[in-house]
């Protein structure tokens, strides 16, 4: 009885690991309009510019033509508004 409390509080701690690790996920944009998701928030440079959003983020309709989904590039990073992937 024991043992199946501890693997049930232990399963309940990974799920609660494995929520707050998703829930740090987000969309960041730069002022040219490149957008990427991100698993994992990072403290930018203030140089990169870029804007932090929740993950559920997305543009308005009206909006369409001023952003651009793109891929992440390798590494922490992000887009600078000539559409280079600069990392830090």
């Amino acid at each position: 009885m024991l043992k199946a409390v501890i693997f049930g509080a232990l399963g309940l701690l990974g799920l609660a690991i494995i929520a707050t690790s998703s829930a740090q996920a987000a969309v960041v944009c730069n002022g040219a309009g490149d957008c990427w998701r991100v698993k994992k928030q990072h403290t930018y440079p203030d140089a990169a510019r870029v804007h932090i959003y929740g993950d559920d983020w997305a543009w308005d309709e009206a909006e369409a033509d001023r952003y651009r989904w793109r891929d992440p590039g390798e590494g922490r990073g992000y887009y600078d508004g000539s559409g280079v992937w600069i990392t830090f």
